[in-house]
């Protein structure tokens, strides 16, 4: 069994900000793989499925990003899973906007998200880092993560969480590479 998290904040203020294309990501796996029907549990909402052969149980914590590791963690222990179990899926200021680069463990990088998890499970976890770009300046971070996703960003949006959706056996399979390289090749059409 895996525990896939989405980072994001709840609530429909904040559904199109960069800060929440972790949620987005979940959120087109479950509609794609046609995952159950939305759970209030581990003070976040839960869905089972299965992608391929794998059990997956997606995670999207409604604590706000700051102590998503409160609804991780808690998950986690119900589960009885191991780090190993865990991919999270997070806004990544340091790569270009839609790319999709998969990374075991490290640091948190400033992200609130991965720095909550961190504390409550350690580092040793499983990241899918969505690239939404850098605004240029670090004065400039906070407006643009929380900033919506602009009018003629949503084509290539689209396309990202489709390519993740459709290509999300080869993560669940644990073939890192293939599926980072059959998510830009899907982008390419």
């Amino acid at each position: 069994m895996q525990l896939w998290v989405g980072l994001g904040n709840p609530g429909p203020q904040y559904a199109m900000q960069r800060h929440n294309v972790g949620f987005m990501a979940l959120d087109a796996i479950a509609e794609i793989h046609r995952f159950g029907p939305v759970q209030k549990k581990f003070q976040g909402w839960l869905q089972e499925g299965r992608i391929g052969r794998d059990k997956v149980l997606l995670l999207k914590p409604a604590t706000f990003m700051n102590e998503s590791g409160r609804s991780v963690a808690e998950a986690m222990r119900f589960y009885k899973l191991e780090p190993a179990a865990l991919t999270v899926f997070h806004d990544e200021l340091d790569l270009a906007p839609f790319r999709v680069k998969v990374k075991q463990g490290g640091g948190h990088a400033g992200h609130n998200g991965l720095r909550s998890i961190a504390q409550h499970l350690g580092p040793d976890f499983r990241r899918v880092r969505l690239g939404i770009g850098h605004p240029g300046h670090k004065d400039r971070v906070t407006g643009y993560v929380l900033g919506n996703y602009a009018k003629a960003e949503i084509d290539p949006l689209a396309d990202m969480l489709g390519a993740i959706a459709a290509e999300a056996d080869r993560l669940a399979d644990g073939d890192d590479t293939r599926f980072m390289n059959d998510v830009a090749l899907r982008q390419q059409d």
